[in-house]
């Protein structure tokens, strides 16, 4: 990623940070002459601690000096949770990691990867590197979602078949919800990997295609490791409830298992069983 690109990812991402904040969640009166949700600039700079020209410049994405210690009050002021911290940390100070290569090879799944996908029999599960593609899958991912064996190894990217799938958009209850929590793994990959422009390419790519990614892309959030409860509406297996628990694999390969466990109390379990044993 440009420099350039970075201080604007950086602007982008403290002025949605600072219209998410109350006045009254941080001390101060709520007025009655705002026009715009949030806190001002003056009001950011103020709790931090910094002058409004300073942090006028930051947010506005201009090359100035920054440094760690002003960071961590600009994080307290905006409310920033630890992987949002990260993102600011990683834009402001670049100090995401370096990339050789715009072309990389598909990890390799190891052996007791590959055990651990087969013994999660009733939990659709997917693994994905650091750009989202879809690098491996077991059986039960392949009811729920997509036969992911069927669509071409360069078109398995996750971000883009939840905008691309008809399958997808249907099989979602509330879609933008179920889009939330990838979008925020990515943008956690976003600033993490600041020399990498293929994430600037793809987000182009993205913005131009699909109508709606920009906006969800501006309200998606940080977090390395979301957890949620999904509602989908399996054409075949009907209502089905899921927890999505996401995991960092440890390796040289930086892969994520993402995990969908049927929810407990429902009929999910006994319904994936059934829709793979095809009798629904």
């Amino acid at each position: 990623m440009q420099n350039q690109t970075r201080l604007q990812a950086l602007s982008a991402f403290l002025k949605a940070q600072r219209a998410h904040v109350t006045p009254q969640s941080v001390g101060m009166p709520a007025g009655i002459r705002r026009r715009t949700p949030g806190l001002r600039r003056e009001e950011v700079a103020q709790l931090a601690g910094v002058s409004t020209t300073w942090y006028t410049w930051l947010e506005q994405g201009r090359d100035i000096k920054v440094s760690a210690p002003v960071l961590e009050s600009i994080a307290s002021a905006l409310q920033l949770t630890v992987d949002e911290r990260k993102y600011l940390f990683a834009l402001a100070l670049d100090t995401g990691m370096g990339v050789t290569s715009h072309r990389e090879e598909t990890p390799q799944i190891s052996l007791s990867l590959q055990k651990i996908l087969q013994e999660l029999k009733i939990c659709p599960t997917i693994i994905s590197d650091r750009r989202c593609n879809i690098v491996a899958w077991n059986e039960a991912a392949s009811h729920v979602f997509l036969d992911f064996e069927r669509i071409p190894p360069e078109e398995r990217n996750l971000i883009r078949l939840l905008f691309s799938r008809k399958e997808l958009r249907r099989l979602a209850v509330n879609w933008e919800h179920f889009v939330s929590g990838f979008l925020a793994i990515f943008r956690a990959y976003y600033g993490q990997y600041v020399e990498d422009d293929w994430y600037d390419r793809f987000l182009k790519e993205m913005s131009g295609v699909h109508p709606d990614f920009d906006r969800l892309w501006a309200e998606s959030e940080v977090s390395s490791a979301p957890e949620v409860l999904l509602h989908f509406r399996h054409s075949k297996a009907g209502p089905m409830q899921f927890h999505l628990t996401s995991l960092q694999v440890q390796g040289a390969a930086e892969l994520r298992c993402s995990i969908y466990t049927p929810a407990p109390d429902t009929t999910t379990e006994a319904k994936l069983s059934k829709l793979m044993a095809g009798s629904t």
